[in-house]
């Protein structure tokens, strides 16, 4: 009881301090990630690390990742897609394997100059990957923003992360032949997407079975939570069973859960649908972006170092840098071009799941090196997820995308 009682409490305090901001001309997540710093074990203590750590929380959070994907989801229709596809593909991959490049070959040169192996940097470089697409969808809700980036940025969101998870396997199994004399399982990696998509194809398909026999929009808004709570569930036995690490993608779940319904079901139905399912998604966005700034202590900003600094900067030059590379390619709209690098920079949540599974691997001789992974990324989480809530509304004013959406995606609202 006492844990429902903190978690209500730090929830209403948190959505105070997004309209505080509002208020002072900032992004409400701002305001929701900073409380999330100042309520967790870090700072003030009402969400302790004894809650973090309990099962019940970490279902919580799974569950509100999938209902997370549903505002990516029901945006893929397909009609409505196709045109962007080979596009979204292209800048993805392109702005995933340029971050990758330029922060492993940073880290690398830097740890072979100080006599580390060289070989680290890749750990770098496979978590510098990970997006966080809560961050910069808030500001698309708030500032009810449409255009090309918005656009582009809904379904590269959750892309970007099962690229980044692919990677990173792909770079533990080689690291773990150097630390540990092992490696990961093989079929793991195509695993990572197959479960996923298996279990949203699957309850996607029941929840529009049902939906096209009931008529009233707020019992099939109860038919797709419904389905949420059976993505969620069927992924965490996934997790649990059929995996050897706890990496299935729960967004990636809902995601796939919601377009498959979404393509299902007629416009006017789908429409309807979403409309009374706004509010709780709402309330998802902002309990997700409030547990994004839970773990992070505020105190590493005052310790942050060299290893810090080069890792914020060569991110960021990747990330940049690739997604104007991935649309010049593809021949995207030049806003696209110029900014949509700036809107993907907010880097927490799976960063930090990755940033555990890495440090777990540097067991012996290396154990020393995982104090360097956790420093360096903490700190960098913090610094950057401050700054690139900044930098992602800027992005979207210099497009001229915000106040361009007469209907606001469902978000957190201001």
């Amino acid at each position: 009881m006492e844990m429902i009682f903190r978690m209500v409490a730090a929830v209403f305090l948190a959505a105070l301090a997004g309209k505080l901001a509002s208020k002072l001309k900032m992004p409400a997540v701002l305001g929701f990630l900073i409380a999330g710093m100042a309520f967790g074990p870090h700072a003030l203590n009402l969400l302790t690390q004894e809650i973090l750590d309990h099962p019940a929380y970490h279902t919580l959070i799974s569950l509100l990742e999938c209902g997370m994907g549903l505002m990516l989801g029901s945006e893929m229709v397909w009609r409505k897609m196709r045109s962007y596809g080979k596009q979204i593909v292209v800048i993805t991959l392109a702005q995933s394997l340029m971050t990758f490049a330029v922060v492993s070959i940073a880290f690398s040169v830097l740890f072979r100059y100080m006599g580390i192996p060289a070989f680290l940097g890749l750990i770098f470089g496979g978590i510098a990957l990970a997006t966080a697409p809560a961050p910069a969808l808030s500001i698309v809700s708030e500032y009810k923003t449409d255009g090309p980036v918005t656009k582009t940025l809904i379904p590269l969101a959750v892309i970007d992360d099962v690229i980044a998870i692919c990677i990173f396997l792909s770079v533990m199994s080689v690291v773990l032949q150097k630390t540990a004399g092992g490696s990961l399982p093989w079929y793991l990696i195509p695993l990572v997407v197959l479960f996923p998509i298996l279990i949203g194809a699957l309850t996607g398909t029941l929840a529009a079975a049902v939906m096209k026999k009931v008529s009233s929009p707020k019992a099939n808004a109860a038919v797709v939570w419904a389905g949420v709570i059976l993505t969620g569930t069927l992924t965490a036995l996934a997790n649990q069973y059929l995996m050897p690490l706890p990496i299935l993608n729960f967004v990636l779940s809902g995601m796939v859960y919601s377009a498959v319904f979404a393509n299902l079901l007629d416009e006017a139905k789908l429409e309807s649908v979403m409309k009374y399912c706004t509010p709780v998604i709402n309330a998802c966005f902002t309990l997700i972006i409030l547990n994004l700034g839970v773990p992070l202590d505020y105190h590493l900003i005052l310790g942050a170092g060299a290893f810090t600094a080069v890792y914020i900067i060569a991110r960021a030059a990747g990330k940049i840098g690739g997604a104007a590379l991935g649309a010049h390619l593809s021949h995207a709209a030049p806003t696209v071009k110029k900014y949509l690098g700036m809107v993907i920079l907010p880097h927490s949540g799976v960063s930090l799941v990755l940033t555990g599974i890495a440090i777990s691997a540097l067991s012996g001789s290396y154990s020393q090196y995982g104090d360097i992974v956790r420093g360096t990324i903490a700190a960098a989480a913090v610094i950057n997820e401050v700054i690139a809530v900044f930098v992602a509304r800027q992005g979207f004013r210099m497009a001229g995308e915000i106040g361009q959406s007469g209907i606001s995606p469902a978000a957190p609202a201001a």
